[in-house]
């Protein structure tokens, strides 16, 4: 049984991962996230990513209305680490295929072959909207076959010296992209519909999940580790995992209290509005919320054996290959992990292998 992968997801935007206003904030500067990339490379986790992102939410807390750009900063971290695998994201929806096949190409040589390119295709439009590179005529469906010829074309960039190809969304005429990688940057993709699943099974090497029960994610685990196998090919599965960590789990506990009782019910209903949902039930559902909503993702709240025994349960019963963590206080939280659950982790990793 292959070890299962942790990484680490870099807040790359103001606030990280918590929409609250009594949480840890990070800000959406280099040196916050060079520093939670060098923990990450310390501690001994895999790989470090961050998401790409184009405009916040707002509210109280002006949500990820201050990001970083994904490839520059991870071009950077590539040269600040040796070790931990560097994932950036970029937008197929926004970056020519010619483009981004030189961008990574030059990731992975900086890198030593280290780079890893997270592939979306918008789902909030009103970031692409603010630049005009949103067609609404698209529906979900177009934007995965217009991401399957825009990754077909990137990885034959990679290794053809020329590339001719017309499509409803891009064209390329004897295009060239050279040097090619020395070997090929890692490819994934985050989503759950089954657009997303065909492809990552087919195209990626890695699949980042989010579902509502962990029976739930067993199921889309199974469905795309069995599509990848089906298609000759191995496609590991992840999901997100927000950590709170403590002495005790009362302790933890009572940091989630504290923090959801800053819940920034503003930046929620623009979350949701974005989502699509009409603003007056986006306004309702924000307003009615428990605290917790402040997390964005699942969470662990406890001691170092409750985050150990959690997230080795989880990862087993849902046959995960691995988790992408958050941590909402990057410094003292990640070195606590590293220190006392990393360790654990890794040991019955040697047990069950």
């Amino acid at each position: 049984m292959p070890a299962k992968e942790y990484g680490i997801f870099l807040p790359i935007g103001n606030g990280g991962w918590m929409l609250s206003t009594t949480a840890p904030h990070p800000e959406a500067t280099y040196a916050w996230n060079k520093r939670a990339a060098l923990h990450a490379e310390t501690i001994g986790l895999d790989f470090i990513m961050s998401m790409a992102k184009w405009r916040g939410f707002g509210g109280s807390t002006d949500h990820w209305g201050r990001s970083l750009e994904s490839m520059t900063m991870m071009a950077a971290l590539a040269e600040a680490t040796s070790r931990v695998k560097i994932w950036a994201t970029l937008h197929a929806n926004v970056h020519n295929p010619a483009l981004a096949a030189k961008m990574f190409a030059t990731l992975q040589d900086i890198s030593g072959g280290r780079a890893g390119m997270n592939i979306v295709n918008g789902s909030y439009a009103g970031e692409f909207e603010q630049f005009g590179e949103w067609n609404p005529r698209l529906t979900h469906a177009d934007r995965y076959r217009m991401t399957e010829l825009w990754t077909e074309a990137v990885t034959r960039l990679w290794t053809e010296d020329s590339v001719t190809m017309h499509t409803p969304y891009f064209d390329l005429v004897d295009c060239q992209s050279r040097p090619h990688p020395d070997s090929r940057p890692t490819l994934i993709n985050a989503g759950r519909s089954e657009e997303a699943r065909r492809f990552q099974a087919t195209y990626a090497d890695g699949a980042f999940l989010a579902a509502e029960t962990l029976d739930e994610m067993r199921m889309l685990s199974a469905d795309v580790h069995g599509r990848a196998k089906a298609n000759g090919r191995v496609c590991k599965t992840y999901s997100m995992l927000t950590v709170v960590q403590d002495e005790t789990d009362e302790l933890a506990a009572k940091k989630v209290k504290e923090w959801g009782a800053g819940l920034d019910r503003e930046a929620l209903t623009h979350m949701r509005r974005t989502w699509g949902v009409p603003e007056d039930q986006a306004r309702a559902w924000a307003e009615g919320a428990a605290g917790e909503a402040a997390f964005q993702t699942a969470y662990v709240a406890g001691s170092a054996r409750t985050v150990t025994d959690h997230i080795e349960y989880i990862v087993r019963e849902a046959d995960l290959d691995g988790l992408m963590l958050i941590f909402p206080e990057y410094d003292e939280d990640m070195l606590l992990f590293g220190d006392t659950v990393l360790p654990a982790l890794r040991e019955r990793d040697e047990v069950a292998a």
